[in-house]
This record gives structure tokens, C-alpha cells and sequence, in this order.
């Protein structure tokens, strides 16, 4: 018999007890409710995990590199292009698509739409895994991770950007963690902890959106450190801290629409028939959300551009690159949110969110590297830094998809309040 028809009267696991009316122990709902051999001989035969291990055969081996010979053995950063794929993929890329968490939380807890409950925890996981590898990447790019806290503690600058983003970062992932906890005390059946997050959830809240909308900005004012640097069309001193905050409103939400997309489609044995059932009219909501923040991110920019007289610069091949991130990854896809939430088509809005994810990522990387130093040599990214930040990536998924096979992300936990 198939090992997974065997098993399917009894897996997903959704509350303590069995079918038989025993409890479920520990190890048997790490294991899904399969004994271990079972459980290996599944994972074997999904061609998925053959693609992460070739991935992670290269990428532990660069990593150790990177470590032991300096950061120069895998990359090309100098003083001239200081900010790499690490940070320009891993953390000005990755922050604003997990502004999901404060986005989610906000409209539930705040405003009380508690139809968006089937996928507020799913939005607070996609916050909480963003900015933890965020911070992973950063440990990469920097190297010494047991002195990550010095920028905090020791060598304190009250009055510099990097000293509030670093704090902001680290107690606002303590804020996530938090906020995630609720759902493995539901699994671990640990309820007096459960009510002790739930009673402080609205303060939970609060201080999200006070830390995550303060350091989406610092991050766009990192780059007055460097205000001669980034071409002019991308850079403004007066606004990039405002084209940060607004592009990740969008980010955010559009992150919550690909990730409950992937979800629907490759992890439907786990969605129960709230979240199956509410997905696509969230969607369109959630898309509706997205085109009103697009408009006004371009608004922004556009006053931004006029703000410092750079209409000059729009006839210049970098004008012309400049007009196409936008058109391609802002108002495009504000388009067919816009025309997607009119018709009520949720694949349309999807397809959207897919684009504007491409196109945040597009963006972030065109700051901090490829229009950095644009008067100079643009520097070409070496082969080996792709590949570990593919590694660090194909990590992230392992952890999301360990996450959302067992703990009560896109189903409600039974018997237990």
C-alpha cells in the first residue's frame, strides 16, 4: 500500500487526540502521526528535497568559505560597493515583504476585521521568518555574529540610523516571535502561556506597529549616509524614507497574497475549510489594499522627482530604466489590482501580487547595488554570492514549510480555547 494513502485518515494531525482516542505524543506530531522510517521514506520520494540538498551541497561548502577566507572569496564588495546581493536581496529586500505581520495584525486587532482572521497567523509567519533571515543575511554580509549587539549595546550612536534600526529589528522580532507563539502552545497544548499572549495581544500589536513603521523608514534614510551615491532618481533626501514606508504597505500585503496562494495550491491537505474557504475573497480585499498603496507610493515618487528638480535625469538612459521599474513593477500591477478587485478575479489579483513582489525586490536591489555608484563601474555580483544567498533562501523554506506542516498556521487547533 502507498505510504500516503496509509496515512491519510490520520494525518494532518489537528488536535491532541487520535482517532482512536488516545493522545498524540510529541514525537509522533513532529513525525506528522507516521513512524520515523515512514515518515523518511516520504520525504525521499519528494523530488523537492532533492533540488534543497543539491542546493545546500554547494551552498554549506561557500558558506564555510565566506567564513573562514573573508568576505572577498565570495563576492566583489569593496568600499566603493560596500552593499552586496546579501543586503540588497536579503535585507532591504526581505524587511518590506514581511511588513505582512504589523499590516495583518493591525487590520485584526486594531480595527477588528475579524475576517481576515483565516490568515492573520499566516501573515505574522511570513513577518516573523522575513526579518529573522534578514537578520541572517546581514550576519553573513558582516561576518563576527557573537558581536551582532554591539551596535546596540557597546558602541552606542542614539543620534544614527544603524543604531535605531538595530534595535528596532531586534525588538520587533521579539514582538513576532511573540505573536507566533500562540499558535505552538496551541501544539504543544501549553494554554496558560496561549492566554498569557492572547491577553497582551493588543499591546502585541501596538508596539508592531510602532517599531515595524519606524524601521521600514530608517531603512531609506540609511541611504542619506551616502546622498551623492544613488543616482538621483532613486534617491531623496527628503523622501526615501517615505518611498520605503509606502512601498512596503504594498509589499507586505501583496507577500500575504503569494504565500496564501502557494499555500492553496501546494499544501491544501493542511488549509482547513475556513482558510480554503475565505482565501480567494481576502485576496481581492487584500488586492484592493495593495492598488491604493501603489497610487500612493507613486504619487510620492513623482514628487520626490520634483521635489529635487531631477526632471532632467528622466531623458537619460537611467531615466529610462527608472520609468520602467515603475511601469513594470508599480503601476502595472496597480492595474491589474485595480481591474482584478472591480471584476472580483482572484487569479488576477494574484498574478498582481506576483509582480509587485518581483518588482519591490527590483527596486531594493537597484538602491543599494545597481544604481549605487552609477557614475562608476556597476559591480557584477560573483557567481558564488547567488548561490549562498539561494542556500540562505532554500533554508527560509525549509523552516516555512516545517512551520505550516504542524503548527496551526492555516487550520484552527481542536479541542482546546
Amino acid at each position: 500500500m502507498d505510504i500516503s494513502i496509509q496515512y491519510k485518515t490520520s494525518v494532518p494531525i489537528v488536535s491532541h487526540v487520535k482517532p482512536d482516542g488516545t493522545a498524540w505524543t510529541l514525537k509522533e506530531k513532529l513525525w506528522l502521526g507516521m513512524p520515523f522510517q515512514d515518515y523518511k521514506r516520504l520525504a525521499l520520494k519528494n523530488p523537492v528535497n532533492w533540488v534543497l540538498l543539491a542546493i545546500f551541497a554547494v551552498g554549506i561548502p561557500l558558506l564555510l568559505m565566506r567564513y573562514l577566507g573573508g568576505l572577498d572569496t565570495v563576492t566583489n564588495s569593496s568600499d566603493d560597493y560596500p552593499w552586496g546581493v546579501f543586503l540588497g536581496f536579503g535585507l532591504f529586500g526581505m524587511v518590506p515583504l514581511s511588513a505582512s505581520g504589523f499590516l495583518l495584525g493591525t487590520t485584526v486587532e486594531i480595527f477588528d476585521r475579524r475576517d481576515f482572521l483565516p490568515i492573520e497567523r499566516l501573515a505574522l509567519l511570513n513577518g516573523l521568518l522575513g526579518y529573522f533571515f534578514a537578520v541572517v543575511y546581514l550576519l553573513i554580509d558582516v561576518g563576527m555574529p557573537w558581536r551582532i549587539y554591539y551596535p546596540m549595546i557597546i558602541s552606542l550612536g542614539p543620534a544614527a540610523v544603524l543604531f535605531l534600526v538595530a534595535w528596532h529589528v531586534a525588538t520587533y522580532l521579539s514582538v513576532q516571535i511573540a505573536e507566533v507563539s500562540s499558535a505552538f502552545f496551541e501544539w504543544i497544548g501549553w494554554l496558560k502561556a496561549k492566554r498569557f499572549i492572547k491577553a497582551i495581544t493588543l499591546g502585541l500589536t501596538i508596539a508592531g506597529i510602532i517599531l515595524s513603521t519606524l524601521h521600514q523608514g530608517a531603512l531609506g534614510a540609511l541611504f542619506n549616509y551616502a546622498p551623492t551615491k544613488v543616482h538621483p532618481l532613486w534617491f531623496s533626501a527628503s523622501y526615501n524614507w517615505i518611498h520605503f514606508f509606502c512601498s512596503a504597505i504594498f509589499a507586505g500585503l501583496s507577500m500575504v497574497i503569494v504565500s496564501s496562494t502557494i499555500c492553496k495550491h501546494f499544501l491544501r491537505w493542511r488549509c482547513d475549510t475556513r482558510f480554503l474557504g475565505s482565501v480567494d475573497d481576502l485576496t481581492i480585499k487584500l488586492g484592493k489594499g495593495c492598488a491604493y498603496a501603489m497610487i500612493t507610493y507613486l504619487v510620492i515618487k513623482m514628487i520626490g522627482v520634483a521635489h529635487d528638480n531631477d526632471w532632467a535625469y528622466l531623458f537619460t538612459g537611467w531615466g529610462q530604466y527608472f520609468l520602467l521599474e515603475l511601469g513594470v513593477g508599480v503601476f502595472l500591477p496597480m492595474l491589474l489590482f485595480a481591474f482584478g478587485v472591480k471584476h472580483r478575479s482572484a487569479n488576477l489579483v494574484r498574478f498582481a501580487a506576483f509582480n509587485a513582489v518581483l518588482g519591490i525586490i527590483w527596486n531594493r536591489l537597484n538602491v543599494a547595488l545597481i544604481c549605487f555608484n552609477w557614475r562608476m563601474y556597476q559591480e557584477i555580483p560573483r557567481w558564488q554570492e547567488l548561490w549562498i544567498t539561494l542556500t540562505i533562501l532554500a533554508v527560509y523554506f525549509v523552516v516555512y514549510r516545517f512551520i505550516l506542516y504542524r503548527l496551526p498556521i492555516l487550520y484552527q487547533w481542536q479541542g482546546q480555547r
